[in-house]
């Protein structure tokens, strides 16, 4: 492992500074110095663990969605 990995590793960043960083990133309003301070403080071992859990939160949240839709029907025509 390189030198600049292993530094970026063990970065002492609280994950729910991480979970927020994420979040902002999945709502895709991000501002340039706060994406540049990210990349310096944020463990991107928790960035990678936040992004699936949040991606997985998303998907979980559209499929009760769909069932929800579904199951008043709503959809129905």
């Amino acid at each position: 492992m390189s030198q600049d990995l292993r530094e970026a590793v063990q970065r002492k960043v609280s994950f729910r500074q991480t979970v927020s960083a994420v979040a902002w990133s999945f709502f895709g309003v991000r501002r340039g110095a706060d994406h540049v301070s990210d990349m310096q403080k944020l463990n991107p071992v928790h960035v990678v663990i936040a992004g699936l859990i949040g991606a997985a939160l998303f998907v979980v949240l559209l499929v009760l969605l769909v069932q929800w839709v579904i199951g008043s029907g709503v959809a129905a025509a």
